[in-house]
């Protein structure tokens, strides 16, 4: 127990509801009183504890926020020269222009561009402009989009013990139940449930809300069928690019697919790790966001379209996509040949900056444990997801994969020998949400 996991356990879990701000960077999730919960800087892609220990980190690196990397320099900079400007005054900030010109260069097909500081406040204002333009309630729906109330509203049953039923892990306590039935989960690749829900809702859908890619790539013109059926029947298509964007190109993964939506959604990755996120969309959807009321003191802040227009231009003069494709496919290809290697079951899904992995077998949460247990003893933050950055080399790839090397034969052995969790020195980590991709 270092000072950090000491902080967390003695204050940070009676100060705060969940001890932590985002469910994903509960220490619970990964590695219970051993993770180190708080970090004194970082820098690349590596953190310092409050002990002054030293990681790699080789997980999710911020949440998929920081794609270039911890404390780039290039959008570091930028954002300490807006702060010396001055960061929020009456007037408007000129970089929102910039910014909105840029997302439509880069998205020919949109016209018009509104301002969030979250994922999950930006997913709200794109469900609110689609029901306002089309005047219609309920929405259809595939994968995860944040923790507002018509999200959540889908896991509220006929009958209260069934709450959280239809998306595992996501407790909709406190939505008010008026909301039940205005909106419904299909599954990603799956053509014929969304074609029969369009069916049995006809004229009643104001939009259908996706990720165009995540864990898996669209087969049978999936999405295809879904632009197509939308723009017959009048409904908004919204991409929720919050995780996909900026990853496999330098804008919406929509762009690499060919399917152009009627708004897309961006945040984490298109300022590295400040708060800022776009709605951007076509005119005649988009407009109608001045009949509604969508507003917010800090949406007008300077920092955000400032770190946004860094990282981009950073995207485009390095071509980051490029890199994070190549490190993430180094990374699945290196998994699925030291588990076959080792003789250990594992399913490897994911576009390549979004890579993940599971055991299979009777208790994975269990084994997941340990691996991550195990990799913490070699100097990195690691669980069974890697999110590729600007930052991660190829020493850090190598190095990485020689651990996992030395780890996945220790686990193989414990799991022959039939009780992988005596060598556990905490508790099993807790289970996340399912999704829908």
């Amino acid at each position: 127990m270092g000072k950090s996991q000491d902080l967390y356990m003695k204050k940070g879990k009676n100060l705060i509801p969940g001890g932590t701000q985002l469910l994903s960077k509960r220490p619970e999730m990964f590695l219970p009183g051993l993770w180190p919960a708080y970090y004194e800087k970082a820098k690349g892609c590596e953190i310092w504890d409050l002990d002054g220990n030293s990681y790699i980190d080789m997980s999710y690196m911020g949440i998929g926020s920081c794609v270039l990397g911890y404390a780039d320099e290039d959008v570091d900079n930028s954002v300490k020269m807006a702060i010396d400007r001055g960061s929020m005054t009456t007037l408007n900030c000129p970089e929102e222009i910039q910014l909105a010109e840029v997302l439509c260069e880069i998205h020919p097909w949109a016209e018009m561009v509104r301002y969030a500081r979250t994922g999950g406040e930006a997913m709200a204002i794109g469900t609110r402009i689609a029901r306002a333009r089309t005047e219609k309630d309920l929405i259809l729906f595939c994968g995860y989009h944040g923790w507002h109330d018509w999200y959540l509203s889908a896991n509220l049953a006929d009958d209260k013990a069934l709450d959280g039923h239809l998306l595992f892990g996501l407790q909709p306590k406190g939505v008010p139940r008026g909301l039940k039935g205005t909106a419904i989960p299909f599954n990603y690749n799956d053509t014929e449930k969304f074609l029969s829900l369009v069916g049995k809702y006809k004229g009643e859908i104001s939009a259908v809300v996706m990720e165009p890619i995540r864990n898996h790539y669209p087969k049978d013109n999936f999405l295809e069928v879904i632009r197509e059926t939308t723009q017959k029947q009048g409904i908004v298509l919204v991409f929720d690019e919050v995780s996909s964007g900026w990853r496999l190109n330098s804008g919406g993964a929509h762009l690499s697919i060919g399917v152009e939506p009627d708004i897309a959604v961006f945040a984490k990755a298109i300022s590295n790790g400040y708060p800022m996120a776009a709605v951007i969309g076509r005119a005649n959807v988009m407009d109608v966001a001045q009949d509604t009321f969508i507003s917010s003191t800090y949406w007008t802040e300077r920092i955000g379209p400032v770190a946004a227009l860094a990282t981009i231009n950073k995207f485009r003069r390095n071509d980051v996509p490029e890199h994070l494709i190549a490190r993430g496919k180094e990374i699945q290809e290196g998994w699925k040949r030291l588990a076959q290697k080792h003789h250990l079951g594992i399913t490897v899904s994911g576009i390549y900056p979004l890579s993940h992995f599971s055991f299979e077998y009777e208790n994975p949460r269990l084994v997941k444990t340990l691996f991550t247990q195990l990799m913490l003893e070699r100097g990195y933050l690691s669980t069974t997801g890697f999110y590729a950055s600007y930052a991660h080399k190829k020493e850090h790839i190598e190095k990485y994969l020689a651990a996992v090397d030395e780890v996945f034969p220790l686990i193989s052995k414990v799991i022959e020998e039939g009780e992988p969790g005596k060598y556990l020195k905490g508790h099993v980590c807790n289970a996340g949400f399912e999704r829908l991709t």
